[in-house]
């Protein structure tokens, strides 16, 4: 009897109690809640966040060329817009097509923009840190092109303006070529290239990483974009366009002088041509050559 009064309570009382216990739980759960939150607010502002900046930008009349992230041989330029931002005055840097939102490259037009560029706080690991979104075209204006140089202009190499630290050894071509009386085109190892129409000459960009200037010399100002050609056959230099990987052999060999290699010149009768490789402004960098042999 005398334990059941001890160990009795009355529904009342336990009410009470249980109201007390959670009332006093509220106490404690709520700032509890608050340091939480505050402790989350604080975090959230110590995350980096994206840098948005609205600058002008020019866009050349020229292109350039550019490598994917994944070409770490740099084996594959790409042709790309040249591009100056506010930021970094009288340096063009390539930016590929279709990189500014909003914006669409014509060749051959010079550009003024305004351009909002958002550096990404957590960018892809396979992308740019940055992108580019128009906001406005300020000026759009076409450039004739400026005419190949002829003899009038540039008769010899001397007449031919360098880059500066140019010339250099950056790039080289296959030496030789083998061409039969049929025009079927070998490399020196006896390996045959395709046609005439389609054949390459290839350049090949073997400046080792080692060379104190090679992130100089990889930028837009040392690519290989043109090629100055000088025949054995005529006194001209003609002026030709380098594609990726170099130019064809039909725009460095003209037809009249293929013709003339197929069916005039004798067997083990040699012929060596030049190559004054320029840059997109049409500076030269380096003179490479190579020998075209009868078979």
């Amino acid at each position: 009897m005398n334990e059941h009064l001890f160990t009795y309570q009355s529904p009342i009382v336990t009410k009470f109690a249980n109201k007390t216990n959670h009332s006093n739980m509220n106490k404690l759960i709520i700032p509890l809640l608050f340091v939480a939150s505050l402790i989350i607010v604080a975090c959230n502002d110590d995350e980096p966040k994206d840098r948005v900046k609205e600058i002008a930008m020019s866009v050349s009349s020229e292109t350039g060329v550019m490598y994917d992230l994944f070409d770490t041989d740099e084996e594959y330029p790409i042709e790309c817009m040249l591009v100056m931002s506010e930021d970094n005055p009288g340096v063009w840097t390539p930016l590929a097509f279709g990189r500014i939102e909003g914006f669409t490259y014509e060749k051959g037009h010079e550009y003024e923009l305004r351009v909002k560029r958002t550096i990404l706080a957590n960018p892809p690991m396979d992308a740019s840190d940055r992108t580019y979104s128009l906001v406005r075209i300020l000026m759009d204006r076409p450039v004739t092109k400026p005419e190949i140089p002829g003899d009038k202009e540039i008769t010899s190499e001397s007449d031919i303006e360098y880059q500066a630290l140019c010339p250099f050894n950056k790039y080289s071509v296959e030496t030789q070529y083998l061409i039969d009386q049929d025009g079927k085109i070998y490399y020196s190892n006896g390996r045959a290239l395709p046609s005439y129409n389609t054949a390459r000459l290839y350049i090949n960009d073997i400046l080792s990483k080692d060379d104190p200037d090679w992130v100089k010399f990889e930028s837009v100002p040392y690519m290989a974009i043109y090629s100055f050609v000088l025949s054995p056959l005529t006194d001209q230099i003609q002026l030709i366009r380098n594609d990726s990987h170099g130019p064809l052999f039909k725009e460095v060999i003209t037809q009249e002088d293929f013709e003339h290699i197929c069916n005039t010149m004798k067997k083990g009768e040699e012929l060596r041509y030049a190559l004054i490789l320029a840059n997109v402004y049409r500076k030269g960098l380096q003179n490479v050559e190579f020998v075209i042999k009868k078979q």
